[in-house]
């Protein structure tokens, strides 16, 4: 697994966050200041593409206003769920997650947009993994 490398989940993060916009967003949502809005489901299949041991989990998370579906990766061990979140900062300051639940990975139910924008991501995600010095890359 990539995970051996430290610092390869920053590089991830870095690289997903350089890859976001309209065309990887659900409902083409763009915000300024606000690049992670609506990027959570294609960047949780990213972070499984790369660490496939994690699990998606679907919740709902109170952002104080309103109540939003939301997406991101979990990681079981044992008993315990360790949560990944890259796009969580979508979300001001105080949100919550009320409930939450893990998908089963072999029936996501994807629309074929929602399989083109997770490839996009991960096209351009690899695009930029590439460009990085041979010592930065897993």
């Amino acid at each position: 697994m990539l995970g051996a490398d430290q610092n390869f989940m920053l590089r991830l993060r870095e690289a997903l966050e350089a890859s976001w916009d309209g065309q990887t967003a659900y409902g083409a949502l763009e915000q300024a200041g606000n690049p992670a809005l609506g990027q959570c489901y294609p960047t949780c299949r990213v972070v499984q593409h790369y660490y496939p041991a994690t699990e998606i989990i679907k919740g709902k998370v109170w952002t104080g206003e309103s109540e939003e579906i939301h997406f991101w990766n979990g990681l079981r061990a044992g008993d315990e769920w360790y949560h990944i979140d890259m796009s969580w900062r979508q979300f001001p300051v105080g949100s919550v997650v009320r409930e939450f639940f893990v998908l089963d990975r072999h029936d996501l139910g994807d629309s074929e947009a929602t399989i083109q924008r997770c490839a996009l991501l991960l096209k351009r995600v690899e695009d930029y993994l590439d460009k990085l010095p041979q010592s930065l890359t897993p």
